[in-house]
């Protein structure tokens, strides 16, 4: 008779993007000081745990080769610092692009967290230990539209209005320690002090216009083929704005129909077969971990 397997967890981490991310300051440590418009979108990878007295990272998925296993991997990184001893196999599915600009690495980190706080019935960490693992991590941990100030650790969540993402990545890791030593600027004003209430994406994306990506410049000396793909998305039917994420490549085009922004997601997948490009919704559902039933 077989053995059925034990339970687990799994906890989804959706691809965040940077609506807009002003570099505000440098404090003598050399961390930036940062205030962005994060919102995540419903595409992005799994992580999936289950008992086990090692600690043990296996990676799948489209872009698992772009990932090379190491102990130093975020993944590993927030498991011991939820606990240094306890052990799980853990599973990463790899959807997004890596090195991408659109929080992968920090998402898998935090979705990390929740796998693991429900295995082991643990509460989360506190977010001095959560900034640790990364700049990123705590607006990833709470998986919800936010304002993210400081290094990362001041995050006020945020209601935007429903719409429609196509995001777009060339193919072309940027580092991100090499865009901002290309950013020439890093004392800009920061984001209004109170972002309105926005009734709709129209309304959305007439804030955004007034808003920047500092990043987005240096990315874009560093990888001209970011400035082709934003004028592709610029170009589609429907896009009401198009910008890059992070500190790229990714670069999105918001939509406030969903069917233009498949057909556009479509269209740009045929014309570059080589980009990866998905159609997603602006603003899912907080996301935790939930228990599975295998």
């Amino acid at each position: 008779m077989a053995t059925k397997p034990a339970p687990g967890h799994s906890s989804f981490a959706p691809a965040k993007v940077n609506l807009a991310l002003h570099v505000t300051g440098q404090r003598g440590d050399g961390y930036h000081l940062l205030d962005s418009l994060v919102c995540f979108a419903d595409v992005g990878d799994l992580i999936t745990v289950a008992p086990s007295d090692d600690l043990t990272l296996t990676i799948t998925g489209p872009h698992a080769a772009g990932l090379p296993l190491s102990d130093d991997n975020l993944v590993l990184r927030a498991a011991r610092a939820l606990h240094p001893a306890r052990g799980a196999r853990i599973t990463l599915t790899k959807n997004l692009p890596i090195a991408s600009g659109i929080g992968g690495g920090s998402a898998d980190a935090a979705a990390t967290l929740h796998a693991l706080a429900a295995l082991w019935a643990l509460p989360l960490p506190d977010v001095e230990t959560v900034l640790r693992l990364g700049a990123d991590v705590p607006v990833c941990l709470t998986g919800h539209a936010a304002r993210m100030q400081g290094i990362g650790e001041t995050v006020t969540p945020l209601t935007l209005p429903a719409g429609w993402l196509v995001l777009v990545n060339c193919g072309v890791p940027v580092a991100t320690g090499a865009v901002f030593a290309a950013l020439r600027d890093r004392h800009n004003p920061p984001l209004p002090d109170k972002i309105p209430a926005l009734p709709d994406t129209a309304a959305l994306a007439s804030l955004l216009a007034t808003l920047r990506n500092d990043l987005q410049i240096p990315a874009m000396a560093l990888c001209p083929a970011i400035a082709t793909v934003i004028d592709a998305l610029a170009a589609q039917p429907g896009c009401l704005l198009t910008r890059m994420s992070g500190s790229g490549a990714t670069c999105f085009g918001l939509f406030s129909d969903p069917t233009l922004a498949h057909q556009a997601a479509s269209a740009l997948q045929t014309a570059r077969p080589t980009w990866w490009v998905a159609a997603c919704a602006l603003h899912p559902a907080q996301n935790h971990a939930k228990r599975l039933t295998t």
